[in-house]
């Protein structure tokens, strides 16, 4: 087994202002919930083997039935997360590393990202065993400003052209994400990524990137359905 993925869908979609904490993967684009899309993505690559979901303790057996029923046979693992993104893939990383798995690699994806491709994942575990680290990113089409010291007006414009948009799944050699998130759990430390975390304890292991498209978009606001359905649409045309 070349690699395991870990889906990280305990997110209560705070800015999707959905009532009762009602979580933003549930939603559905197409007809069917946005981790079933995420979820048959990993399923039908190739060089992953294994995945493991980290999500709220309430959604854990309806996750489970779902892969299931869905015919989802490599959602082996679905477990509770933590209070931080961090800390429920940590609770992945902790598992699969009790598990003595020999995969070589490990994947995180964002349970609401549910249009990554197959083909696309399985490049990423290429280049994340070739690299040791490999983050998919796309560039942004608008420009971008700092905010200056009176928070009123803008400071520096950046160049765009060395900038990207950072997406996911990230991929990492296994025993490069199982220390990085060791050493984060020790000393308490919370980045917005793992690759942050691979930054910061490894250094000397530069992140290689993978340029995608501006199809792999995360559910993450209101607007972001009716783009998503859009997308979908022109994925199923394509074929």
């Amino acid at each position: 087994m070349k690699a395991i993925a870990i889906i990280a869908a305990s997110g209560a979609g705070k800015r999707m202002r959905l009532p009762g904490g009602k979580s933003k993967q549930l939603l559905e684009i197409g007809g069917l919930p946005v981790i079933h899309h995420t979820l048959r993505a990993f399923e039908e690559a190739e060089l992953v083997g294994e995945v493991y979901i980290a999500t709220k303790a309430e959604s854990i057996e309806l996750l489970r039935e779902m892969a299931l029923k869905a015919g989802f046979g490599k959602v082996r693992h679905v477990l509770e997360g933590g209070a931080e993104r961090q800390d429920s893939v940590g609770n992945c990383v902790r598992a699969i590393a009790e598990s003595g798995s020999e995969a070589e690699a490990i994947l995180v994806h964002d349970g609401a990202r549910p249009f990554i491709r197959p083909s696309e994942i399985d490049e990423i575990v290429r280049l994340s065993l070739e690299s040791g680290a490999c983050v998919p990113a796309n560039r942004p089409k608008d420009t971008i400003k700092f905010v200056g010291d009176d928070p009123r007006y803008f400071g520096a414009t950046l160049d765009r052209s060395k900038l990207l948009q950072v997406q996911t799944p990230q991929g990492f050699r296994t025993e490069l994400l199982v220390e990085a998130h060791t050493k984060a759990a020790e000393e308490g430390w919370y980045a917005t990524d793992d690759a942050a975390l691979v930054e910061r304890y490894f250094p000397e292991n530069p992140v290689r990137i993978y340029e995608t498209g501006y199809h792999n978009i995360k559910i993450t606001t209101p607007e972001d359905i009716g783009v998503a359905e859009a997308i979908y649409r022109s994925l199923r045309e394509e074929g």
